[in-house]
């Protein structure tokens, strides 16, 4: 591939700053605070706020400098990296690399999804495939996987010419965020079916469901076989939210340049989409399929934007549970009880007072909240899901700033 003579200085700029950031002493101290927070030592609650849909009002994508579409993508990871510090300031790390994934072909379960999208932040409606569950199951298969490994070396051989000398590329990156299951049912059946079937199809849920387990078994040790996996202990997104580093990982019978086996990785599992079944009908149609794909991994994280504190009779059957996501719906001093220092407490705030209109009164309330309830858990606050900031990127850096105040008016209590 030809690159302009622009192109390349404007990413060697932007590397050689990224690496300038990634050796900060305060960037060693951070990754020193992840580690004994992942190993229940935490010393006081971890920050995180991830722009998430708001990043196009923080770094827009029509921004960018360079002409290649390719080089674009590659200078937007980079002036995320460099914003996150400059601007964000919490407790996120980078470490001196520039990853890569790799080149990989998923397939489909047999069927398609048509998706009709709206304008704005991603909305979309779907039509599930799946209209007669005991008659479609069996159009249904198992993805078709392939990887493009001349593709991959490509463009790993690409960054490492552009700017390896200031930011080394390495492969290194994931495949899926979790293994919960029910938003893919989801995709085939639709919402209401799922809900319905727990009363009028039972057996053809458990069928589903059963499946789906299947696949995504076939799907995660695939990519072992084929020595795709890679380490997930440092500075990369764990769970719903939180920073990997662990010195518990990989396992202690790894051997470097070997394949990386799914017991040496961070899992992730949730089921979001079902809160409107009980508990009891989780732990029969929902969490008996994710535990088997849960036990594959050496440490596991559990939940997003559901309220685990009415399921943790089930949820804390996970094998190697570490990290556990309390959602703004979650009852937090009842799961803080259940918690206690054994986990770690992932508190997920209300987004709405950050994105709409900047009410600082109730974000002060809420992290207040959070650090009575669940003084002693290991604690870490992380503001997700924040779609917008009403063209003022201000407001992240300001709830930033609000955490760690709140946080240090606590510490002694903490």
């Amino acid at each position: 591939m030809n690159i302009e003579n622009r192109d390349r200085e404007i990413l060697r700029d932007l590397a050689g700053r990224v690496r300038e950031i990634a050796e900060q002493p305060e960037m060693a101290r951070r990754k020193e605070r992840w580690y004994r927070h992942n190993a229940l030592e935490s010393e006081r609650p971890m920050v995180l706020c991830f722009p998430e849909g708001a990043w196009n009002e923080l770094l827009p994508r029509d921004s960018m400098e360079c002409s290649n579409e390719k080089m674009r993508q590659w200078e937007w990871r980079l002036r995320s990296k460099i914003y996150w510090w400059e601007h964000i300031r919490d407790d996120n790390t980078l470490e001196s690399y520039f990853d890569l994934n790799w080149h990989v072909s998923i397939g489909d379960y047999g069927v398609s999804v048509p998706y009709t999208y709206g304008e704005g932040k991603g909305s979309y409606t779907w039509e599930p495939p799946l209209k007669d569950l005991a008659k479609d199951i069996d159009k249904l298969h198992f993805r078709e996987l392939s990887v493009d490994r001349k593709l991959t070396q490509k463009n790993l051989a690409l960054a490492d010419e552009l700017f390896g000398d200031l930011l080394k590329p390495r492969i290194r990156g994931s495949f899926w965020w979790t293994m919960g299951l029910t938003w893919e049912a989801i995709k085939l059946i639709g919402l209401e079916k799922l809900m319905l079937f727990t009363y009028d199809q039972p057996e053809q849920l458990h069928r589903l469901l059963e499946w789906l387990s299947k696949e995504h078994m076939h799907f995660i040790r695939w990519f072992e076989r084929e020595g795709l996996l890679s380490l997930n202990n440092e500075d990369g997104y764990t769970g719903s939210g939180g920073v990997a580093y662990t010195h518990e990982l990989p396992q202690s019978d790894w051997k470097a340049g070997s394949h990386v086996r799914l017991k040496d990785l961070w899992g992730f599992s949730e089921s979001q989409e079902t809160v409107g079944i009980s508990p009891d009908m989780f732990g029969q149609f929902i969490f008996p399929y994710q535990l088997p794909l849960l036990e594959q991994f050496g440490l596991n994280c559990y939940g997003c934007c559901e309220a685990v504190h009415e399921r943790w009779d089930y949820i804390k059957q996970v094998p190697n549970l570490r990290r556990v996501s309390v959602a703004p719906w979650c009852n937090e001093r009842i799961i803080a009880e259940k918690l206690k220092n054994n986990y770690i407490y992932s508190r997920k705030p209300n987004p709405a007072p950050l994105c709409v209109g900047f009410d600082e009164s109730s974000i002060r309330s809420d992290i207040r909240k959070t650090l009575e309830v669940a003084r002693g858990c290991n604690i870490e606050i992380i503001m997700k899901d924040t779609h917008t900031v009403e063209k003022e990127p201000s407001r992240i850096t300001k709830w930033v700033e609000i955490a760690f105040e709140e946080i240090q008016n606590n510490l002694s209590k903490y």
